[in-house]
């Protein structure tokens, strides 16, 4: 079977049961966010790149588990250049992510310790940027994940299994035996995510974030090894909301930070750390 139609089918059927799934929300929280920095990077870009992001997440809960979908409009400055400059390039950027939760489907959780539950994971990624490099990523992962007992908030900790398809629009990636689309090797994905509510004297405070290890996922483009992959983004946030006028989780705002080493497996290369402060702002429906 196409190795294409097998990961849209997969999507499909993922899709299929996110909106099946969602008529009969237990819970939900719907956001739109904002997040402005000017010192990201691009792998083969000097210069720092200024980005404007606009942010559109869910995320809910059923009767066997959850669900998480988050797509990011990332606008960048003319550095980071659309396909023929002139402007700078749009990258959009969707996350899903599906929980099945033992608790939930055998009644009693599979609680240990400090873990109070586990849940098997599964999901996608997909991108599209409109730069010379025409980014289009396309990704699955598969794994469990326990979830850590918290008396508010949550922690997470998953091992996935992920498998990457991508495409390189350059001309040197169709020259002298490269390729211009790309199966990586097959590779883990250790990800550990939060959302921490506290409150800092009177303020309504949350910490929120992740972080992802990606193992080596072969070949590049080039022929050249990818290398260990590591990205983290964090936000220390403030229910301006609930300060301001007295409505809970409304509006949030607040600082946060990316951090990223051998960024999507590039190294040795211009582009491939970034360390960016972002402020950001989040309004919940």
């Amino acid at each position: 079977m196409n190795k294409k139609y097998m990961f849209w089918l997969s999507v499909a059927m993922l899709g299929s049961m996110m909106l099946t799934e969602a008529q009969a929300a237990s819970w939900s929280d719907t956001f739109l966010g904002y997040r402005y920095g000017t010192q990201f990077h691009e792998p083969g870009i000097e210069e720092e790149i200024e980005q404007h992001i606009v942010q559109f997440s869910h995320v809910s809960g059923y009767k066997y588990g959850s669900n998480y979908f988050n797509v990011d409009f990332i606008q960048s400055d003319r550095n980071d250049a659309i396909n023929g400059g002139g402007s700078g390039a749009i990258n959009v950027y969707s996350v899903y992510r599906h929980q099945l939760h033992y608790g939930k489907l055998f009644g009693e959780p599979l609680s240990l310790g400090p873990v109070r539950d586990l849940a098997l994971t599964a999901g996608f990624d997909l991108s599209h940027k409109n730069s010379s490099f025409a980014s289009r990523k396309r990704m699955l992962l598969l794994g469990p994940t326990l979830k850590f007992d918290l008396p508010r908030g949550f922690v997470d900790l998953s091992v996935l299994l992920a498998r990457e398809w991508n495409h390189c629009g350059l001309d040197i990636c169709r020259l002298e035996g490269n390729q211009d689309s790309i199966d990586f090797d097959p590779y883990y994905q250790f990800s550990l995510a939060w959302g921490v509510p506290f409150e800092a004297g009177s303020l309504p405070m949350k910490f929120q974030g992740f972080f992802n290890y990606n193992t080596e996922k072969g070949k590049d483009y080039f022929g050249v090894a990818t290398k260990p992959e590591r990205l983290s983004r964090t936000s220390l946030m403030l229910d301006a909301g609930e300060v301001a006028w007295g409505s809970s989780n409304n509006l949030w705002v607040g600082v946060g930070y990316e951090f990223w080493r051998n960024k999507f497996g590039n190294h040795g290369k211009p582009g491939v750390d970034v360390d960016a402060i972002t402020f950001n702002a989040e309004w919940h429906f």
